[in-house]
């Protein structure tokens, strides 16, 4: 997948989250956690952007932290509104599934970016 490719898909994640969120139920609870989830879920996509910018690695790689971090807390509130039984399981499984895949990419996009900064650390912890 390439960075046009990954941009396009992080921000119809957002894009998605927005609509979950305005179909929330009106309560005190789904509140506090949607407005989270929206920070947060938009925030991956934004965030991403800002990675396609950077101007050195040192920045590309702090900048894909932001986003790997954002995304598993997207993915966090996402569990809140199940288990807190605000939304059924299986209306928000795919996109569930779609955080996950997302912030499975951007670890392993970080780790490669961190493993090319510093090869030392590749020949020192071959892992």
């Amino acid at each position: 997948m390439n960075a046009a490719e990954l941009k396009q898909r992080t921000k119809q994640f957002g894009i998605r989250i927005v609509k979950l969120v305005e179909a929330l139920p009106r309560t005190p609870t789904a509140g506090v956690i949607g407005r989270q989830l929206l920070r947060s879920g938009t925030s991956v996509g934004a965030n991403y952007r800002a990675v396609c910018r950077a101007k050195s690695r040192a920045g590309f790689i702090a900048k894909l932290g932001i986003v790997e971090e954002e995304c598993d807390e997207s993915i966090y509130w996402l569990e809140m509104l199940v288990e807190s039984n605000l939304v059924k399981p299986t209306l928000i499984s795919a996109l569930m599934k779609e955080g996950e895949e997302i912030l499975a990419i951007v670890v392993a996009s970080s780790k490669t970016a961190r493993v090319r900064n510093n090869p030392q650390s590749a020949i020192a912890n071959p892992k």
